[in-house]
């Protein structure tokens, strides 16, 4: 072992998988899935072994020949899918055969593809970007792509008169190299379609991959590193070491970093000096008796190496740099100068950090024991432990940074008078403000996803909010997509709490003579929610308040209605919220005890249910409940939601609900009306004319409901519409304006129904607007 960048990269043997024979039983192919669950080796058997990450047994399944009954047949290449659910596996029978596997353990296995071929097939590879492109190469001296949409179908994609050896792609996806008998190595652009001789190599170059640069290695006891031009890059000469004999596989690691190559009874690590930029030979790894390496893989997160030789051994290796125990709750394994994988030592859940710029990760630190900060030499690396997340920003910062993970999304830096923000997966910073006051409680920053969802724009970036102090008495709160100030709140007190809700559309702010009070972004209005608050939170994901006055616990479910609130008699001080199965407590300190008060979870399961836009399953979920005070505020703000997002049905559900008979009775009128349309055109009935114009009626926008009506010629129409809502002067107005016939009768009719109804005032300005003062004035 050689020192790499300060730390040594250490290879440790862990287990055997399959014992070796005395005599020759080549393992032919060996691959990891991408998510490293799942092992796949190809043995001489001609079955498929599967295992787990640790190398336990899980299930075989046999491979098929071309033709039935034939057993000559040997595996030649194999390859799991990006999506971990096939496998293609590369035969010397002609054919390229991709098996259905499944996700987990024990799922039937099925051909979905096949390809048949005109010679043997020697090499192949799968890029992980690109889900449906196989590549393959043929000892004729083709190089094909089989297309994993088109069951039977495959091309070529280039022809030499070499017979081809091997294959590798580039870890972008975008190119692949292929190795030939003539010692040959060809690069190919698969969105170009631009094929390069890039080098004649000094041997036949069998073991061929491709990383931070290209290795090309075969029967001459030379490592070559090409750079993707095929200009030289570095080489490793072992002529004169009697031991080393032809090199036969080699793979790198997921970074690109590193490379494993195999030989007759060793193999070799080499790494990549980022600071040096050159190649080190690292590691060799001497294997008594152990022959030929005929397959070698390295698992996708770096951290395991797996060999198959020729006489059937198939043994696991562990490879890092080093491991380090953090807080006794994580494991930090190293497994290149760039990458870096923490383990939850309960759970055994891991999560990666890569850095994507190459440069080596030097500081680590995990903080709430769920993020994980890692700093390099020009960026800052952040995982999210829970979701995997992983955002790498440019960063140089002075080393007097403070950073607030207060918020789930998103990570606040403050450094020089500046507070950067950093979404998890984002590999940017998303927006900047300026501020002095740093507390958690005094910052506040959301991401709404489900806003654009419910909008109908699922691709449309996210709403990302942040509230903040300008100053003591001033609250801002910004915009960070479009950098654009939604709102200032000038108060007449120092402020000394400030949080938003899930959605980023309202905030909560408290002032120092301990005063609750609401801001509605979308109204621009406050209002005052208590006049004395000692504790106040959103429920975690909901539009659920919980604030504590004195010895009484309030909860909103329904803060749209902020006089609509539910009071709990209670002794001590609020000391969170809990969720734990299923259920959302308030737990209270009582000095000697905790006491937890439970919340209604079907109202908070209604909010919830709202936020994420279901909003069939949020009137499901108040309808078998009482009507009490909190159900009455939920049934009115869903029915307020429903109508502003046109749907009719729920809106119908909801003033049934609350008693209010006209509004039901009319919403299910222009239901009926949507449902015959879509019944006699098979097109979207909320579409139909007369239902926006009954739309507009509904949110009395009589001259919107008039401008479709007539947009349509439907003046009768209109004229009834005004009729029925006693508008006779507007009746009138457009019977006039469109010259109807029946004007003089409509102007009568208006005239003896006033008269009717005793409105003599109202008779004689029309008599008097039609220039008939007497009987204006009789």
């Amino acid at each position: 072992q050689r020192r790499v960048h300060g730390d040594y990269m250490q290879i440790k043997y862990l287990k055997n998988l399959n014992k070796a024979v005395d005599g020759m039983q080549k393992v032919s192919a060996i691959c990891w899935s991408l998510n490293n669950k799942k092992l796949a080796v190809a043995k001489a058997d001609r079955n498929v072994h599967l295992y787990d990450e640790n190398g336990t047994a899980m299930e075989k399944f046999p491979t098929k020949p071309t033709i039935k009954g034939q057993k000559s047949y040997v595996v030649r290449a194999m390859q799991f899918s990006p999506d971990n659910q096939k496998i293609a596996i590369a035969q010397s029978d002609n054919i390229v055969f991709v098996y259905k596997i499944g996700a987990e353990w024990n799922e039937k296995k099925s051909i979905i593809n096949k390809y048949e071929q005109s010679s043997s097939v020697t090499c192949m590879c799968w890029p992980q970007q690109r889900q449906n492109e196989i590549m393959f190469g043929l000892s004729e001296g083709k190089v094909r792509i089989g297309y994993i949409k088109k069951q039977y179908k495959s091309e070529s994609l280039y022809a030499t008169a070499s017979y081809v050896v091997s294959i590798a792609c580039s870890p972008d996806g975008n190119s692949i190299i292929s190795g030939h008998l003539d010692h040959s190595i060809i690069r190919m652009n698969l969105d170009k379609k631009e094929k390069v001789q890039i080098v004649q190599h000094s041997s036949i170059p069998y073991a061929l991959d491709w990383g931070v640069h290209i290795m090309a290695a075969g029967n001459d006891q030379i490592v070559s590193f090409y750079d993707e031009n095929g200009g030289a890059v570095q080489k490793f000469d072992y002529t004169s070491d009697d031991s080393v004999k032809e090199f036969t596989a080699a793979n790198f690691n997921p970074s690109g970093e590193s490379v494993v190559v195999g030989n007759f009874n060793k193999f070799y690590l080499f790494t990549y000096n980022t600071r040096r930029k050159q190649w080190e030979e690292t590691t060799v790894k001497k294997i008594e008796n152990y022959y030929s390496i005929n397959a070698i893989a390295w698992k996708k997160d770096g951290s395991k190496i797996v060999t198959g030789s020729l006489c059937g051994s198939v043994d696991m290796f562990d490879v890092c740099m080093k491991k380090t125990n953090v807080k006794g709750k994580f494991e930090m394994t190293y497994v290149s100068p760039s990458q870096v994988i923490v383990k939850k030592l309960d759970t055994g859940e891991r999560a990666m950090m890569k850095s994507n710029t190459g440069n080596e990760i030097t500081k680590t630190k995990i903080y709430r024991d769920r993020y994980v900060l890692g700093q390099t030499a020009d960026t800052i690396l952040l995982c999210d432990l829970e979701t995997s997340k992983l955002s790498e920003v440019p960063w140089r910062g002075s080393g007097n940074e403070k950073y607030d993970f207060s918020s789930p999304s998103v990570c606040m830096i403050y450094n020089a008078g500046e507070l950067s923000i950093i979404e998890y997966g984002v590999n940017e910073i998303i927006g900047t403000c300026r501020t002095e006051y740093l507390h958690p409680h005094l910052i506040s920053a959301r991401l709404n996803y489900n806003q654009q969802k419910k909008e109908g724009q699922p691709d449309a970036a996210p709403m990302r909010i942040i509230a903040y102090l300008f100053d003591l008495q001033t609250i801002r709160i910004q915009d960070i997509t479009n950098r654009v100030i939604m709102a200032t709140i000038d108060h007449d007190s120092r402020i000394d709490y400030l949080a938003l809700n899930q959605s980023g559309t309202k905030l909560i702010y408290r002032d120092k003579r301990k005063q609750l009070h609401l801001f509605s972004i979308k109204q621009q209005a406050k209002s005052t929610l208590l006049n004395y608050c000692t504790y106040v939170n959103w429920v975690p994901g909901t539009d659920v308040v919980v604030a504590q006055n004195n010895n009484t616990l309030c909860v909103w479910y329904s803060i749209d209605q902020p006089d609509k609130v539910t009071m709990y008699n209670i002794k001590g001080d609020v000391e969170g919220i809990e969720k734990a199965e299923g259920k959302t407590s308030v737990v209270v300190d009582c000095g000697n005890s905790t006491i937890s008060y439970p919340l209604d979870e079907h109202l908070i399961a209604f909010e919830m249910a709202v936020e994420q836009g279901a909003l069939e399953n949020a009137a499901g979920i108040l309808e078998p409940l009482e009507l009490t005070v909190e159900t009455e505020a939920n049934w009115k703000t869903l029915a307020t939601i429903a109508l502003e997002k046109k749907n009719l049905g729920v809106a119908e559900r909801c003033f049934a609900a609350l008693g209010n008979a006209p509004k039901a009775k009319y919403l299910h009128s222009v239901n009926k009306l949507i449902k015959q349309f879509e019944e006699k055109t098979k097109n979207n009935g909320s579409g139909f004319y007369l239902v926006q114009a009954k739309l507009a009626m509904l949110d009395k926008d009589f001259h919107r409901a008039e401008a479709i009506l007539i947009g349509q010629n439907e003046v009768e129409e209109a004229m009834e519409m005004y009729q029925e809502l006693h508008k006779w002067d507007e009746s009138i107005r457009l019977a006039e304006k469109k010259n109807h016939p029946e004007v003089k009768e409509l102007k009568n009719s208006y005239f003896q129904w006033l008269l009717q109804t005793s409105q003599e005032a109202k008779a004689a300005e029309v008599k008097e607007r039609e220039g008939d003062y007497i009987n204006a004035i009789n």
